[in-house]
Parts: C-alpha cells; structure tokens; sequence
C-alpha cells in the first residue's frame, strides 16, 4: 500500500533494536518514479533520518533522497512522498536499532531452554539465545503481512531443507528450518523493511539464515512473540 493512498493512517508503533542492522538489504531496483513536489506529513522526520536540512519543506534533492530510499525497500510508490509508510518503515529502524546486545532486556523470550531462536514480531528482529548469553544477533527479519501472520508461541524446528522450494508458492526457500506448519526461518532476496511482509515465514538474508542454519538443529525451540505493525 503506497503513503499517498495511507496519509490517514497511523506508522508504525513500535518500541525497541538491533546491532548489526545491514541497511545495504535492498531489494532489487524498482524503475525510477517521478518525483513529486508535495510535501509529506513526515517531512522533517524523513529528512532528520535522511541526513537532509531539516526545514520541513520538500525539494528537489529531498525528493530523490527519499525516493532512492523507497526504492531500495521496495516502498510503492516510489515517488519521495514522506508519507506514513515510509516513515514508518524508518521508525522501526531506529528503534531496532536503540535494542543494541540486549534484545531480551524485557525477558519475555525464555531463559529455561538452552538455546532457542526468538523472534519479537513488534520490532521485526530475532536472535539466538542460550539462557541469559546471547549466542547471535539481534538480527532484522521479515515476518507474516496482514492476513498471514507468523503465529505466536513456543515451538520446535521440526524439519530443514537447505534448497526448500515452496509448493504453495512456488519460490525457492533457502535455508529453511520449519518450526510451525508451512512457517519457517529461510533467507529472501528482498530487504527486510520491504512491505508489507512474508506471508507468514520469517525472512532473513542471506547471511543470517546461513548463520541460522549453523546454530540450530532440529528439535531445537523457537519462541514467537509480539505482533507485527499493521497487522
């Protein structure tokens, strides 16, 4: 859903972050949309977060800034409107990032399993724990949109498949490590800020799923919590 069609609604509201946020994810290109000359209700949001003047007024160069942003995570339109989406997208951002090594400071992923992945769906990270010791992450992911939600709870990674491809959908599921039905930890080729979201899978890149893949096993827990923005 693009910002112009959502200037109602409301961002994202989330509270909390990541160390190593990789904000070189992009999703691929999207053809360059003409930039508009509007002025967005996030203006001086955006531009704080873009490193542009902050003057609350769209220019030129304000308008290819965030428009080479909203290409990058596949936000559509891509027209460098600063609206809620795309503001909201940079506001979880910054929150994921204020989390820094401590994602579990609210304790709410369990201590008294050993190692288990966690997945916050507020914040859109996860990370592997073992007790207290944080083993790696936290890492940004992708979860279930509207309509497809990851669901919550405790569960066990029950089956992987390296080259999984998926039968409902077709697409090529790498690194995956099911822990709930047909949703699973596997890696995208798209940013993890891309909207809306999976449709129900927890998408990591590359990278991290590899290193998922490496650290967990089969049998191993998995504790899903919070809930997504806009779901």
């Amino acid at each position: 859903m693009g910002d112009i069609r959502r200037r109602g609604a409301v961002a994202l509201g989330i509270t909390g972050l990541v160390a190593p946020l990789t904000l070189a994810l992009g999703a691929a290109p999207a053809q360059a949309a003409s930039c508009t000359t509007q002025t967005g209700p996030y203006q001086k949001q955006v531009e704080k977060f873009l490193g542009r003047p902050v003057d609350g007024k769209q220019s030129a160069a304000d308008c290819k800034a965030i428009q080479a942003f909203q290409t990058k995570h596949g936000i559509t339109p891509n027209i460098g409107y600063a609206g809620p989406v795309t503001w909201g997208v940079m506001d979880l951002m910054n929150k994921q990032k204020a989390v820094g090594d401590k994602p579990n400071k609210d304790g709410k992923c369990p201590v008294n399993k050993g190692r288990i992945a966690c997945v916050n769906l507020t914040l859109q990270l996860s990370w592997i724990q073992d007790g207290e010791k944080l083993v790696y992450g936290p890492v940004p992911v992708r979860t279930g949109r509207d309509g497809y939600e990851t669901r919550t709870g405790l569960k066990k990674i029950y089956w992987r498949n390296i080259d999984h491809v998926s039968s409902i959908y077709d697409v090529p599921m790498p690194y995956a490590q099911f822990f709930d039905g047909g949703q699973a930890f596997h890696s995208v080729g798209v940013s993890m800020w891309n909207p809306p979201g999976s449709h129900g899978c927890v998408n990591m890149t590359k990278t991290h799923a590899k290193k998922y893949w490496s650290l967990l096993k089969k049998g191993d827990d998995v504790f899903v919590y919070g809930r997504k923005p806009g779901t």
